[in-house]
């Protein structure tokens, strides 16, 4: 996810770093070849080469797909990481906003990192494996700064270990994503932000019911190694019931009908939990988290912007930085998000707008010089089967 520059090494297909000289081309994932092979329209998304969307089905399509049949993606981009030692969750739950306590071992949770003044450094999954293990998963962008902040936060006895080289991610979403699962006899009876382990080819994964699209589905994290095989398997297992490779493309089209935030867009250093509306994601009773006296603060007085949806009641697009104003033209604030919606086949955008201004008033967007007409709305705009 955009976000600050990476530094680390970018991997082979076999997970192992470039070697030096090849740091200026974006950083590929295991899947990289697989991607080529299937006609994939590649850019770079935070310093890798990723798919946007792939030949002969393209964004539309491959949305479709997650919504009603079901669609894999590699996230693989993403950072993950190890916090292990004694009382690794005491000490994780002193620095992250949303309380660890809340959760047991086997379950996930989301939540966020912040700086003193209350900016959002990231957002990310925690999985909970124990009183003395913990699982993160932070952006792309962003996972050398999370790893390095919680390195200096944390006391010497508890480790980070930081194992993005080891092990990539797969994100498997949509209505039959337990039957493609079930077919790869991967665990899938389970709940919601819950995860089991699993051993394919004696090695050791992690499947969890997650994901950033909505929809049902499931994440799996798994050695390196493993990813263009479980890759292939699940493309075959999958097509009786409708698999299609997805790209970042519609990842983004879905988790914007959701209205999950992306960072560095609607949450970042300058866009805080509370002004995001993710203080259900802050454990407000906590006696320590970083950032917690500011945003307490914040809290209390009342944020000077939130975050809400724009539903388009014209035919336009919304973009990232499009000013929102008012009838009369006074301006109100700024588009952080803003896509087309396949499902609802409209303009559909998160911005930043005056926290007193209400759900169902009428606002405009200069889109390319015109000014077009929205209605403030609560996301989600599209209601999901996540569950």
């Amino acid at each position: 996810m955009p976000g600050a520059a990476d530094t680390v090494p970018a991997m082979t297909d076999d997970g192992s770093d470039v070697a030096s000289g090849a740091e200026s081309r974006p950083r590929r994932t295991p899947l990289y070849e697989r991607h080529l092979m299937l006609g994939a329209k590649m850019a770079d998304f935070g310093g890798w080469a990723m798919p946007i969307e792939y030949a002969g089905t393209g964004v539309l399509a491959e949305h479709r797909a997650v919504r009603t049949a079901v669609g894999l993606f590699d996230v693989s981009h993403m950072g993950t990481a190890i916090v292990r030692g004694p009382g690794a969750v005491a000490a994780l739950n002193a620095v992250l906003t949303n309380d660890l306590n809340r959760i047991g071992a086997g379950q996930a949770q989301y939540t966020l990192l912040c700086d003193e003044s209350g900016g959002v450094i990231d957002d990310m999954l925690v999985y909970r494996r124990s009183d003395d293990e913990v699982m993160i998963v932070p952006n792309a962008a962003n996972s050398d700064r999370v790893v390095a902040t919680l390195r200096d936060a944390l006391q010497p006895e508890v480790e980070v270990w930081d194992r993005r080289a080891e092990l990539g991610i797969l994100a498997v979403q949509g209505p039959a994503a337990t039957a493609v699962l079930d077919a790869r006899g991967l665990p899938t009876s389970y709940d919601y932000m819950t995860f089991r382990d699993a051993a394919v080819d004696d090695q050791l994964l992690s499947v969890c019911r997650s994901g950033y699209t909505g929809a049902r589905g499931f994440e799996i994290i798994a050695p390196v190694g493993l990813l263009v095989a479980l890759w292939d398997d699940l493309l075959t297992l999958g097509r009786p019931y409708g698999m299609t490779p997805a790209g970042l493309g519609a990842r983004d089209t879905l988790r914007t009908e959701m209205g999950y935030p992306l960072h560095g867009q609607d949450l970042g250093p300058s866009i805080s939990p509370v002004q995001a509306r993710l203080g259900w994601a802050v454990g407000w009773t906590k006696a320590s988290f970083a950032g917690r006296e500011a945003l307490t603060a914040e809290k209390a007085r009342g944020p000077h912007r939130v975050l809400r949806g724009l539903l388009a009641r014209d035919r336009s697009i919304p973009r990232p930085h499009m000013s929102v104003h008012d009838e009369s033209g006074t301006d109100l604030g700024e588009v952080t998000s803003g896509t087309f919606s396949p499902t609802l086949r409209s303009g559909i955008a998160l911005a930043l707008l005056p926290p007193d201004l209400a759900v169902g008033s009428t606002v405009r967007l200069d889109v390319r010089g015109r000014s077009a007409r929205y209605e403030v709305v609560n996301p989600p705009f599209v209601v999901g089967g996540v569950r």
